[in-house]
């Protein structure tokens, strides 16, 4: 019999890459999705039409247990969340209820319909996988960041990931349940949401390219992150719940890059010299920015056999050519940009 997954956040970057890389071997798919009616599923399903859909809400603990019940799962994904750092701002209140209170949601739905009290776990039971962020780290203490980096997260979404991350621990280490955070570094792909700024570069370099804009305003050029490709990451989630025992990881490529550089891979991809396009805005900057943030992801490659196979040029040219090939076909990013 198939071994089942749920998924949360099934309709965003990571939860795409995650299903397909499930489906490939051998899972039984599952959805967490709201609403009656959701247009993100229904573009889902072009892409991913073996995945089945479970009604469900990280704000609403009753449907997470019928979801769950629903399912009866062998692993859950936790990817579900408001992912958009500067929007954790805006809306710091509902960050924190999906970004962190879905947790303890999902957490519990768990640990209800398994039937477990604290340390009557079995190894029979659901596996679950938090997804982490880097963004916990947020003012470092020390580059690279490893599991044992101290947190300082400079962000309501920070703030939110950090409370999941520690609450996931305290469920393993209080029900003895399979529970594990992936704390992964920053991660792109073509499926990225147009707000983030490895896409709107790629999509801005796009436009320009194609007559259809003259400038790309940008924030901060000197900040400096990990990126690597969506792809790799899910592997390694994936890998994650099929270890022996329950630990959690970091999962990065080990190398920095400014957004100044993302900029000049971007433009140099479709053949544009950046310094004749890009204006910088300083009304772009965060309130309280993240400088640098870089993996050390040793303990993923010796224990879990994880590495990377996507370099960052390679990365940022496949995000420039699949943007400049949905422009020219006439797409519309803010609907087609999960699913290109």
């Amino acid at each position: 019999m198939a071994r089942r997954a749920l998924i949360t956040g099934i309709t965003g970057q990571d939860g795409s890459y995650l299903a397909e890389h499930l489906l490939n071997e051998g899972y039984e798919v599952w959805g967490l999705a709201r609403g009656q009616a959701n247009p993100r599923v229904s573009r889902m399903r072009k892409l991913l039409a073996d995945v089945r859909i479970a009604r469900g809400d990280l704000l609403d603990q009753g449907s997470l247990i019928s979801a769950v019940e629903k399912v009866q799962p062998d692993e859950v994904y936790n990817l579900g969340a408001i992912s958009f750092v500067p929007m954790s701002w805006e809306q710091a209140e509902l960050t924190a209820e999906v970004t962190g209170m879905g947790v303890l949601r999902m957490l519990e739905a768990i640990r209800v319909c398994s039937g477990i009290s604290r340390g009557s776990a079995t190894s029979a039971q659901i596996r679950f996988y938090q997804a982490s962020s880097s963004e916990m780290f947020g003012q470092v203490s020390e580059t690279p960041q490893t599991e044992r980096t101290s947190f300082h997260p400079r962000s309501p979404y920070g703030v939110a990931k950090a409370y999941g991350h520690f609450l996931t621990q305290n469920y393993r280490e209080s029900y003895g349940m399979y529970a594990v955070s992936g704390i992964l570094f920053n991660h792109e792909s073509p499926r990225r949401g147009a707000e983030f700024v490895t896409r709107k570069v790629s999509l801005g370099v796009a436009r320009i390219k194609l007559g259809m804009a003259t400038e790309l305003r940008l924030g901060n050029l000197e900040a400096r992150r990990d990126w690597g490709f969506a792809g790799d990451y899910v592997r390694a989630m994936h890998l994650m719940l099929q270890a022996a025992t329950p630990e959690d990881y970091v999962i990065g490529t080990g190398r920095m890059k400014s957004v100044r550089e993302l900029v000049e891979a971007a433009f140099s991809a479709a053949g544009l010299d950046w310094e004749q396009y890009v204006v910088c805005d300083s009304a772009l900057h965060r309130p309280a920015e993240v400088d640098l943030l870089c993996a050390d992801p040793k303990k993923a490659r010796v224990q879990l056999g994880w590495e990377p196979t996507v370099s960052f040029d390679e990365l940022v040219a496949m995000m420039v050519e699949s943007d400049l090939r949905l422009l020219s076909e006439g797409g519309d990013p803010d609907q087609d940009s999960s699913w290109p």
